[in-house]
């Protein structure tokens, strides 16, 4: 009986034994990674934030982005600023003829830059004339302390017309804002990672509760007007649009006063 059982015992161990096997998991990475991605769309996110679109509240307003279909993500970007004009309060068209203001949008910049530091030995090498076996031909990097910085940039003005008048009523000035993804490596450990597209701190990905600050950059406005400043414009009032209120034909003085309660 006990024979049977330590058979028993021992052809279950074997089937165990002749069914293991292992699994294999398939890993990819996308054409672009999703930090320069994070960068860009926060930076956008951030510009558009800044728009100030109470001069177009109400009204029919048509959004030309001819000037930037040839961006980087400017689907994203051209998505953004139609949320954010539908937020503002902006009745959005789809058609020019449909509407009467119209809003170009350009960009000077969208991209991102990269920049590293090493305090160390940097990879070198050696310069040999002929090859002997055991020598090698190179010394590989020794870093005590490596730093890479990436940023997104985002640089973004708009302006606003009458679409029958073609006068202008408003102008949002450049507004330039940057992301950023530091990470930082100390005696090989690392990396710990910061910067505006990170909540905190985090090492290797997971997050830290250390109190570290960056410091934020605060945009100043110029005393001097120009075309990269913000303003708004009063609308003339035209005669002819006067005159087609109630109350028939509009004298001079009429005109003026209406004008300056425009302003």
């Amino acid at each position: 009986m006990r024979y049977m059982v330590r058979f028993r015992v021992a052809t279950t161990l074997l089937y165990c034994v002749a069914v293991v096997g292992c699994g294999t998991t398939k890993w990819t990475d996308t054409r672009r990674t999703a930090t320069e991605q994070i960068l860009l769309s926060s930076a956008m996110d951030r510009a558009v934030s800044q728009l100030d679109f109470r001069a177009l509240a109400g009204k029919d307003v048509f959004l030309d982005p001819q000037f930037i279909r040839g961006a980087t993500d400017s689907g994203y970007l051209i998505s953004t600023l139609r949320q954010h004009m539908l937020a503002s309060g902006c009745v959005l068209r789809d058609k020019k003829e449909e509407a009467d203001y119209i809003v170009e949008v350009r960009t000077g910049a969208v991209g991102t830059d990269r920049n590293e530091v090493l305090y160390g030995v940097p990879a070198t090498e050696l310069p040999s004339v002929v090859a002997v076996t055991g020598v090698p031909r190179a010394l590989p990097e020794i870093p005590f302390v490596k730093k890479t910085e990436q940023r997104g940039v985002a640089h973004l003005a708009m302006f606003a017309y009458n679409s029958r008048t073609g006068r202008p009523v408003w102008q949002s000035g450049t507004i330039p804002v940057e992301s950023t993804a530091r990470d930082l490596w100390v005696f090989g450990a690392g990396p710990f990672q910061r910067g505006t597209i990170y909540d905190g701190t985090r090492f290797a990905g997971d997050k830290l509760n250390i109190p570290l600050v960056d410091p934020m950059s605060r945009r100043e406005s110029p005393g001097s007007f120009s075309v990269t400043d913000e303003a708004y414009f009063s609308e003339p009032v035209e005669a002819e649009e006067l005159a087609a209120e109630p109350g028939g034909e509009v004298t001079p003085a009429e005109h003026v006063e209406a004008a300056e309660d425009g302003k």
